[in-house]
């Protein structure tokens, strides 16, 4: 798929629980998400119409009730949502979104030391490039 589909927080949340485990019927994605959204029936099935008309989610026709399946990869997704909301809160520029997370965060030392190795190979691969 060359481009991916815009997803709302809402579909979001219905792509989680198939991509977990799927394939789903609607009541399994249904029941899936009753213990942490207060869905109706009929605003997660709305939401599994939307996903296949966007072309993120897919299900088997012969099958009764239908399997709802991904599909997209959660990590396609996730670079596509990155990518977008850099363009829009940070004119696309990394660096002040790395330094405002930086400022704010908590970090472990753990964390600190898997960020310098990102880097570090960030770093030479560029030199190689």
């Amino acid at each position: 798929m060359n481009t991916l589909p815009v997803i709302s927080e809402a579909e979001w949340e219905v792509m989680k629980v198939l991509w977990q485990s799927s394939p789903m019927a609607a009541n399994e994605v249904i029941d899936a998400l009753a213990s942490h959204m207060d869905w109706s029936p009929k605003t997660v099935r709305t939401l599994l119409n939307r996903l296949v008309a966007k072309g993120a989610v897919a299900y088997h026709p012969d099958s009764r009730p239908y399997s709802y399946y991904p599909l997209i990869t959660e990590e396609e997704c996730q670079k596509a949502e990155t990518k977008s909301f850099l363009k829009r809160i940070y004119s696309g520029s990394l660096k002040p979104l790395l330094v405002n997370f930086l400022k704010e965060e908590q970090l472990t030392s753990a964390d600190i030391e898997e960020l310098r190795r990102l880097l570090d190979e960030k770093s030479d691969s560029g030199r190689r490039g």
